[in-house]
């Protein structure tokens, strides 16, 4: 399966009115529709604001940084390079410093056994071993993860739509499972937090030695395939004059595209933001308040669901608090930041698949991460991008069987013509 990298525009790059080009007017239109959805927002409640500005933020990154959790481990294994998986690294660096000080201020004496509230410390068992290893094997069939899917969704590719559909029926499909799996794994399943076993001091510093050693890892992987990916050079003009060093600015942000350390490192960030603001950076529990909450209201759906009014993280939701939740407005607002992204980058443009399979595979692909992402409690994000920097072994556990589930999506796909 050939990952479609070109960057191009259906919207013609030469100027229209006066000497700036149509992708730039129609990205500053999107800004505007921005603009009015954040008011609307506002108005009715300012976290549903805040977290569409949050959404806009990971959206713009997620699309100006091409960053893919599928692609990063994909790619390690398949064409043995590590660029965006080094990314994915310092953005888990980044967010594991910030995360680990909010945490320690929020609960100090770690003798008492309290967990942080809202922080991805979830239950580990086989759930967690199986989900980890469906989402990996389902987002390299489906040629990219949730964070793949929202960047492309936004710059225009169907298959990609596709594949966002099938992860909210794989997420529906896990609620008629869920009771089962609560019986058999979830309810009794340990919540390990590092602080509470080395103390604060000692869960950082481990998780960052254990991070720096995988970042290593990967160094002494590309050194073994030899391939070497450089980032596009900037070709800007000479900053002798006021107006070329904005201009300058302005081509760096929003047109060469950002390396995957800067993305990575970017998104940590934000994550840090999202938990101090709420919650650590999530998707699939906004996705099961959708089609939960629609089924259930349609007679036809799981019904109540054991114990996930107790667990944090991205864990299934019934949907009963209404349409307007700011997690709605957090991930629309990722797919919206990121069409705007490419509205101004010129690289929107609708993109069919020429080979039917294509849809299978997204189709197919969303559907084995929806399920996977369900009974995990969450996806890249909330399950890995979330969980490692909140001091937690489920964290680890998922990642770890992620990458073998990757690994064996990526011997899948070399078998499809």
């Amino acid at each position: 399966m050939a990952v479609q990298q070109q960057r191009s525009s259906t919207i013609s790059s030469t100027g229209v009115l006066g000497n700036v080009p149509a992708h730039i007017w129609a990205g500053l239109l999107a800004l505007v529709g921005a603009v009015g959805i954040y008011l609307f927002a506002n108005a009715n409640d300012p976290q549903m604001a805040l977290f569409w500005v949050l959404g806009l933020s990971f959206g713009f990154v997620l699309q100006r940084s091409r960053f893919c959790f599928a692609s990063g481990f994909r790619d390690i294994f398949l064409l043995q390079h590590g660029r965006t998986l080094k990314g994915i690294i310092v953005g888990l660096l980044v967010a594991t410093v910030g995360f680990a000080t909010l945490m320690s201020r929020q609960m100090p004496n770690t003798a008492l056994g309290i967990l942080p509230p809202d922080a991805n410390v979830l239950p580990l068992g086989l759930h967690t071993v199986l989900g980890g290893l469906l989402f990996g094997f389902g987002m390299v069939i489906a040629g990219g993860c949730v964070s793949g899917s929202i960047y492309r969704m936004g710059e225009g590719y169907v298959a990609s739509w596709v594949s966002f559909i099938g992860i909210i029926f794989g997420v529906l499909a896990s609620a008629f499972t869920w009771n089962w799996w609560w019986d058999f794994q979830i309810q009794d399943g340990a919540r390990i937090w590092l602080p509470h076993e080395i103390g604060h001091g000692g869960a950082l510093a481990l998780t960052l030695v254990a991070l720096v050693a995988v970042y290593l890892l990967v160094l002494w992987w590309e050194s073994r395939g030899g391939m070497v990916i450089p980032d596009t050079p900037f070709e800007g003009k000479p900053e002798d004059t006021f107006a070329n060093k904005l201009s300058n600015l302005f081509r760096r942000t929003f047109v060469n595209g950002w390396s995957p350390l800067l993305g990575g490192a970017v998104l940590g960030g934000l994550n840090v933001v999202s938990f101090i603001t709420e919650r650590p950076w999530g998707f699939t529990g906004e996705l099961s308040r959708w089609s939960i909450g629609i089924s259930n209201e349609l007679s036809i759906g799981p019904g109540i669901l054991d114990g996930v009014a107790d667990l944090p993280g991205c864990t299934l939701e019934l949907g009963n608090d209404g349409v307007l939740h700011f997690m709605l407005f957090l991930v629309w607002g990722m797919i919206f930041g990121s069409f705007v992204a490419a509205l101004f980058s010129g690289e929107f443009k609708i993109r069919v698949p020429r080979q039917k399979i294509r849809f299978v595979q997204a189709g197919g692909g969303g559907l084995i991460m929806g399920y996977g992402a369900g009974i995990a409690m969450g996806c890249t994000i909330g399950a890995f991008f979330s969980a490692i920097p909140s001091l937690a072994i489920n964290g680890w556990v998922f990642a770890f069987f992620l990458a073998i589930g990757a690994w064996v999506g990526t011997q899948a796909i070399q078998r499809i013509n």
